[in-house]
Order: structure tokens, then C-alpha cells, then sequence
């Protein structure tokens, strides 16, 4: 019971059942009056200053107000032994709202006092015998059902934090199953069109160069023609066939187990090794979240990509940073190419606009552009979010 207006209404409760009870005896004298008035003491005290306990008090307020409430205990007692119901609300209270199982017991035990003094200060010895006895059978009881139900509540919480992170390798799982597969298809879909688009583009070309082989020699204004369109069929293959080699390159799975940097260099040397192009990579990003490090890997493929369709380059680099606060990834790919001329992301093909969106899903931004000395640089901005930050987030979250 952690709602507030339900101790409230036990507390009335409770107050009403004490008058009612000095009630049932007139005349009314100085003692009922007395009753009633730490009855009305002890509902301004909790409405004004107990309530604030629930659901959870600090050890210090909790404290202070179970020993407030032990005192009116013991007066009320002191007064008029059916006073003593007071502990029927008392106990779960002091229970519910208690920061901790030592609290707990530490109010339990001021509140059997004070019906031990209560009585006592009524009865004599008689009195104390009587209160010793109620207060050790109600407290005794207290404190072993709340022992019993904080050590059910322990378990229920130790099951949700276990349920949480089953649910949260569930999670892992099925996003590394969903990687695997996607990764899957883009190499079938590369292995594909390598085996048959690009193999029929090789043989094309093949035909053209032989064709216009057979032309060389041979005069006349038909043949001029033919070995001219020949020359174009040539061309027309050979950049199909870039475009072929492109698509395979940047469909083909990077395996990034080795963490970013050691992917980019693997994606580094192959590339190198098909264009001839040199292309050399700096990283100081380490640790960082899977999920982030496969949006910065498939960027630095798609601009690599670029550089081998348009750039025309003899070199370029790439460069992974982190700087600024909050921290923030960078990944720059430069090449000393032709430039990008008047390109802008959305205009004659879907690279640039499909980095601008994986990189809008993780938070970050693209840019594109000349470079300072000429080529073309591309900039993808990142915020910084590494593997261990993302369990701690999870965990403090699942908690």
C-alpha cells in the first residue's frame, strides 16, 4: 500500500475507532477529553509530517517520525489503555515506509516500548506485566511478518532484474541474429551480381575489344561506323561494369570483430588491392558500440564507393576521431579527386541520401563536400556511445 491517500484514511480510521471507543462510556471526563486530544495530535502530525514518508523515507525521517509517533503512543496509552489500537496502524506503517529491515525493527521496538510505558504509567506493575505481554506478541508478530514479506519482496525484485536481463540477452540476440541475416543476403546479393551481371559485362567487353580488333585495317565509310559504335559498346560496358564491381564492394559483408579500426583497414586493403587506389586509415575510437561502429563502417564503404565511381583519385584517406563535449565520433574520408562538383546528397543515385539517413538514426549528421586542397571530403558526426556505457544505461534502467 504506497498510495498516499490510503495511509491517510487509515490514519483517520484509526482516530475515529479511538474516540468512538471513549465514546461507548460516558460521562466523559478529563481522560476522554485527553484521548481525544492526542487522537487530533496524532492526525495533524501525520497529515502534516508523516504522510511525507510514503512511499520510501530517508532513515533519518524515518526514524524521527516513527519515535514522534511511539511518544503519542505512549501518552494516548497512558490516558486510556484502548489507546493502544494506535499500534494496529503503527506497525505496517512503520514497516511500508521503512528505508531499510534495521529501521524497520528500530520503530518496532520504540513502539512496543511505548505501550509498555503506557501501561505502566496507568497500572502500576500490574499494568507493566499486561503491556510487556501485548507488547511482546505484537511485536513479535510485527516484526517476524515483515521480516517474511521484505524477504518475499527481496526475491520478487531479484526475479524482475533477472527477468529484465533474460529480456535483454533475448534483445542482444535477436539483433545479432538480424545483423547476421542482413549481412547474409548482402553477401548472396554480392556473390549474385558478381556471378552473373558482372561476368556478362567481363564477357561484353571482351566481344567489343575483339570486334574492333578484327575492324583495325579495314576501310571504308560503314566500317568507320561500326568500329565506332564498337568503341562505344566498349565504353558503355566498361562503366557498367565499374558500376557492377561498386555495388559488389559495397554489398560485401566487413566483418568488424576485430573492432572499427581493424575493419576499416581490412576494407582499406581491398579496396586498394581492386582500384589502385591508395587509401591509408587513422583511428583513436576504440570500445565503441557495436550498433555505432557498423553505421561508420557502412559510411566509410559508401564513400569508398564514391571515390571508386566518380573521384578519378590516386589516394585518400580515412580518419576516425573523438573530441568535443559531449563527445562525439568523427569519421572523414578525403580523396584528392576531381571533386564533387555541384553533388549534393539526393541528386543521381541513393549513397548519399542512404548515409544521411543511417546516420540520422543513431543521432548524428553527414556533410559533404570539397576539401580545403582540392578532392572531396566526406564528414559523418556521430555522438559518442560506447559498449560499456550502453550496459550500464540498460542495467540502470532494467533497475
Amino acid at each position: 500500500m504506497q498510495n498516499v491517500r490510503w495511509w491517510d484514511a487509515a490514519a483517520i480510521a484509526v482516530a475515529v475507532v479511538i474516540a468512538a471507543i471513549s465514546l461507548l462510556d460516558p460521562p466523559f471526563g478529563a481522560d476522554e477529553v485527553g484521548v481525544w486530544a492526542v487522537a487530533a495530535v496524532f492526525l495533524l502530525v501525520h497529515l502534516a509530517w508523516g504522510r511525507r514518508c510514503v512511499p520510501v523515507a530517508t532513515t533519518r525521517m524515518h526514524l524521527a517520525v516513527s519515535l514522534t509517533y511511539a511518544v503519542l503512543l505512549a501518552v494516548g496509552t497512558a490516558i486510556e489503555p484502548s489507546f493502544a489500537i494506535l499500534q494496529a496502524f503503527l506497525y505496517p506503517f512503520v514497516w511500508s515506509t521503512s528505508p531499510s529491515a534495521r529501521s524497520a525493527i528500530i520503530a518496532n521496538l520504540a513502539i512496543a516500548a511505548a505501550i509498555v510505558f503506557g501501561y505502566a504509567a496507568r497500572s502500576g506493575p500490574a499494568g507493566l506485566a499486561i503491556g510487556s505481554a501485548i507488547a511482546a506478541l505484537s511485536v513479535g508478530f510485527s516484526i517476524a511478518l515483515g521480516l517474511w514479506i521484505t524477504r518475499i519482496a527481496q526475491f520478487g525484485e531479484e526475479r524482475a532484474r533477472l527477468l529484465a536481463d533474460l529480456q535483454a540477452a533475448q534483445g542482444q540476440l535477436a539483433a545479432m541474429h538480424r545483423d547476421a541475416g542482413v549481412a547474409d543476403e548482402r553477401a548472396r546479393l554480392a556473390r549474385e551480381i558478381h556471378d552473373t551481371i558482372a561476368q556478362s559485362l567481363t564477357g561484353m567487353v571482351m566481344v567489343a575489344q575483339r570486334t574492333g580488333r578484327r575492324l583495325v585495317g579495314v576501310d571504308g565509310e560503314a566500317v568507320a561506323s561500326a568500329r565506332s559504335d564498337v568503341e562505344l559498346m566498349e565504353q558503355m560496358a566498361r562503366e557498367a561494369l565499374t558500376e557492377a564491381r561498386g555495388l559488389v564492394a559495397s554489398l560485401a559483408p566487413i566483418e568488424s570483430d576485430g573492432g572499427l579500426g581493424e575493419a576499416l583497414r581490412r576494407l582499406a586493403a581491398t579496396f586498394e588491392r581492386e582500384t589502385g587506389v591508395r587509401v591509408s586509415v587513422t583511428t583513436d575510437a576504440t570500445g565503441l558500440d557495436r550498433e555505432l561502429e557498423v553505421v561508420l563502417l557502412r559510411c566509410a564503404q559508401e564513400a569508398l564507393a564514391n571515390v571508386r565511381k566518380h573521384a578519378r583519385a590516386a589516394a585518400a584517406e580515412i580518419v576516425v576521431t573523438t573530441a568535443g563535449m559531449p563527445p562525439e565520433v568523427v569519421l572523414a574520408v578525403r580523396d584528392d579527386g576531381v571533386g564533387p562538383g555541384d553533388a549534393v546528397p539526393g541528386d543521381g543515385g541513393f549513397g548519399l541520401v542512404g548515409m544521411r539517413d543511417r546516420v540520422s538514426l543513431v543521432g548524428g549528421r553527414l556533410e559533404f563536400g570539397a576539401g580545403r586542397d582540392g578532392g572531396t571530403v566526406l564528414r559523418v558526426v556521430v555522438p559518442s556511445r560506447r559498449a560499456d556505457e550502453r550496459r550500464d544505461t540498460a542495467t540502470g534502467a532494467d533497475a
